[in-house]
């Protein structure tokens, strides 16, 4: 795809714009991707299953030239808009976003969240024998599969999500508001909405794990710790409107 090709895509009245900024990245379930620019371009640069795969040089490859185009489209808008992007002060604006991503690793929200990732893991790995019988004797209904890749699609991007939420809420303070909707509510939305989704998820397996296991309901404490922590941090995160899957109540 050429940067006029790009252009032309990105411009498509369907597209909503910023819909890919709060939503779970889980296009296979998703009802909006035939307006998601993102989703687009993931299909029409990686229609070859050798370009999907990340194990093949082409799948490098691709991406490599999708960041170069990308780029091009950065620097020409950055020039309408009278910006310089090559500055001397680069180095020093690189330095400030470490500083800041430090500082949201380092905060109780990111640590709780990233806790929570390794407490999947560990009840996964120990039972994993016992599990997958109970998945194969349970499969008939199905819904033990569904709970198990709902829990494993969120284990990670909780915490991503709340990395970018509470860094967002960093630099928010830091600089204050400029008149548009918080990005920091809108990470900390799509965070709890994933929370919410994995403590539903959790109930299903501890309905299908008979054994007494005291770990699960530990973690689904621990996820509703987590999201009331959230919740308490970013007040207004339930009512960020997220573009193309929030309505505002009339």
């Amino acid at each position: 795809m050429n940067l006029d090709q790009l252009k032309k895509l990105a411009a498509e009245k369907r597209s909503i714009p910023g819909i890919y900024n709060y939503c779970d990245r889980w296009c296979e379930r998703c009802p909006q991707t035939s307006r998601c620019l993102n989703f687009s371009i993931s299909e029409e640069e990686f229609s070859n299953p050798e370009m999907r795969d990340i194990r093949n040089e082409a799948f490098w490859n691709k991406l490599s030239e999708i960041l170069k185009e990308t780029m091009e489209v950065l620097r020409e808008s950055a020039k309408e808009w009278g910006i310089e992007l090559e500055t001397s002060d680069a180095m020093a604006d690189i330095e400030e976003l470490r500083m800041k991503d430090a500082a949201a690793k380092n905060h109780l929200l990111y640590r709780a969240a990233k806790r929570y990732s390794e407490l999947v893991e560990d009840w996964f790995r120990g039972r994993e024998t016992l599990f997958f019988e109970t998945v194969a004797a349970a499969r008939e209904g199905v819904s033990l599969d569904e709970a198990v890749e709902v829990i494993q699609w969120y284990q990670y991007f909780i915490c991503a999500k709340v990395m970018r939420a509470v860094r967002g809420g960093v630099e928010e303070e830091k600089e204050g508001c400029d008149g548009f909707p918080s990005d920091s509510d809108g990470s900390a939305k799509i965070a709890l909405i994933a929370i919410d989704r994995s403590i539903a998820a959790w109930a299903v397996v501890q309905h299908y794990i008979t054994d007494g296991d005291q770990a699960v309901s530990d973690v689904i404490a621990f996820l509703d710790s987590l999201r009331q922590a959230v919740e308490e941090t970013f007040p207004n995160a339930r009512s960020f409107i997220r573009p193309g899957f929030d309505r505002i109540d009339p």
